[in-house]
C-alpha cells in the first residue's frame, strides 16, 4: 500500500504535501452540502415535471464524478500548464458562445446553451475561470513591460462581452466585470483604468436597462415589487422566515413544492427553511474561508501572475456565490446565476471544478514560494 510521506516523491505524494489541505476541505464540504440539498430540493421539483423523484439527484451525481476528476486533475497542475489549458479552453468556450448564438435553442429569450445528446452545455460557464487566468497573465507580463498588457486585456473583455450582450447574459456579463475591475486594483494600476471600466459598465448598465425588456423588467420589480410578478422572490422569503434559526426539518420544507427554481436559483431558501439559519451561515462560512485563505495565500506568492490569478478566481466564486445568496433574499435583482457546487447544473458543476481546480494549483506550495517579498497585491491589500 503507497503512504503519502513527505520523502515520498510520487506525483500523488508531491500534490498532497504540496496542496492547500483546508480549502480542499472547505471545497469538500461544499460538494457534501451540495448532494444533501439536492436530495432535498430536487424531487419536489421533479414530481411537478412528470419525472422520476430522483431524476435532477441521479443527474447531478452523474457530472460530479468528471468533475471530482477535473478538480483533483487540474489541481495537480504546473502554473505554466495552467496557463496553457486556460488558452485552450478560453479558445473552445469562445467558439461554442459564438455557435450558441447560431444553433442554440432560446430558453427565456436567450440563447446561451448548446444540445449535446440528452445534455446542454452552457459555454460562458468554462469561459469565466479561462478568461480570469488569461488577464491575470496579461497584467502580469505588462507590469514586467514585455507587452502591452492592458491593451490587450481589454480588447480580450471587449470581445467576451460583445458576445455575452448577443446572447444576452448580463449577469455573467456583470461578475466578469467586477472581476476585472478588482484585478485592475490588485495589480496596482492607476485609478483612471479602474474609474474608466467603471464608468463604461455603469453606461453599459444603463443602456441594458432602457434596451433590454427582461433587464427592465428585472430591475422595476426589484426597485418597486408591485410593478411585476415577484413570486419567487416572495416564495423565497417566506421560506426564511419559516425556517427560523433550527429550520423545519430534513424534508419538511414547503417551498420547494412550489419553487419553479428550487433545485437551481432558489436552494439557498431550500435550505435555510429546512435547516434553518445554521444552514445558510455554514454555507457563507465556508465560501468566506475559501476567498480569505486563498487571498492570504496569494499575498504571500512572488509571483504577480499567480497573486493575480489566484485572487480573481477565488472571487469569481466568491462573488457568484454572493449574488446567488443576495437575489435569495432579495437584495439584488434576479440574476438566475447558480450557486457554486450547491445548485443543480451540469455546465456549473463542471465549470466550478474547472475554477477551484486551478485555484488549488496555482496555490499550492512551491520552493521559495513563501518566503518572497509580496509585489503588486502586498499593496493592494496593505
Amino acid at each position: 500500500m503507497m503512504r503519502l510521506s513527505r520523502t515520498n516523491r510520487t506525483p500523488i505524494s508531491e500534490w498532497w504535501w504540496t496542496v492547500d489541505r483546508w480549502t480542499l476541505l472547505a471545497i469538500g464540504g461544499l460538494i457534501v452540502l451540495g448532494i444533501v440539498l439536492s436530495l432535498a430540493a430536487s424531487p419536489a421539483v421533479a414530481q411537478r415535471l412528470n419525472l422520476p423523484n430522483f431524476h435532477f439527484v441521479y443527474r447531478q451525481m452523474i457530472f460530479l464524478v468528471p468533475a471530482l476528476i477535473i478538480l483533483i486533475g487540474v489541481s495537480m497542475l504546473s502554473v505554466r500548464q495552467v496557463r496553457r489549458l486556460a488558452l485552450i479552453v478560453f479558445g473552445g468556450a469562445f467558439f461554442l458562445m459564438l455557435a450558441t448564438l447560431a444553433v442554440g435553442p432560446e430558453i427565456k429569450g436567450a440563447t446561451r446553451w448548446l444540445s449535446i445528446g440528452p445534455f446542454s452545455i452552457q459555454p460562458s460557464e468554462f469561459m469565466k475561470p479561462a478568461f480570469v487566468v488569461l488577464v491575470a497573465w496579461l497584467f502580469a507580463e505588462g507590469a514586467r513591460k514585455k507587452i502591452a498588457g492592458v491593451p490587450f486585456a481589454l480588447g480580450l473583455y471587449g470581445a467576451t462581452a460583445f458576445v455575452l450582450v448577443m446572447q444576452p447574459d448580463f449577469g455573467q456579463l456583470s461578475l466578469l466585470t467586477i472581476i476585472l475591475v478588482a484585478l485592475f486594483f490588485f495589480s496596482g494600476l492607476s485609478w483612471f483604468w479602474i474609474g474608466s471600466i467603471g464608468t463604461v459598465a455603469l453606461a453599459g448598465a444603463l443602456m441594458a436597462y432602457s434596451f433590454v425588456p427582461h433587464v427592465t423588467s428585472r430591475v422595476d420589480r426589484f426597485i418597486n415589487p408591485e410593478s411585476g410578478d415577484t413570486y419567487q422572490i416572495d416564495r423565497a422569503l417566506d421560506a426564511f422566515k419559516a425556517g427560523g434559526f433550527l429550520g423545519r426539518g430534513p424534508g419538511e420544507g414547503e417551498v420547494k413544492r412550489i419553487l419553479p427554481d428550487a433545485h437551481t436559483d432558489f436552494i439557498f431558501a431550500v435550505a435555510a427553511e429546512e435547516y434553518g439559519v445554521f444552514a445558510g451561515l455554514l454555507i457563507i462560512g465556508l465560501f468566506g474561508f475559501i476567498v480569505v485563505r486563498t487571498l492570504m495565500r496569494a499575498r504571500g506568492e512572488s509571483d504577480l501572475f499567480v497573486q493575480l490569478s489566484a485572487s480573481g478566481l477565488v472571487l469569481l466564486i466568491g462573488v457568484q456565490a454572493l449574488i446567488n445568496m443576495a437575489v435569495n433574499v432579495n437584495l439584488l435583482p434576479a440574476k438566475g446565476m447558480t450557486l457554486p457546487f450547491i445548485s443543480y447544473g451540469g455546465s456549473s458543476l463542471l465549470a466550478v471544478a474547472l475554477t477551484l481546480g486551478m485555484l488549488l494549483a496555482l496555490t499550492r506550495r512551491r520552493a521559495g514560494a513563501s518566503l518572497a517579498q509580496p509585489m503588486a497585491m502586498g499593496r493592494a491589500f496593505a
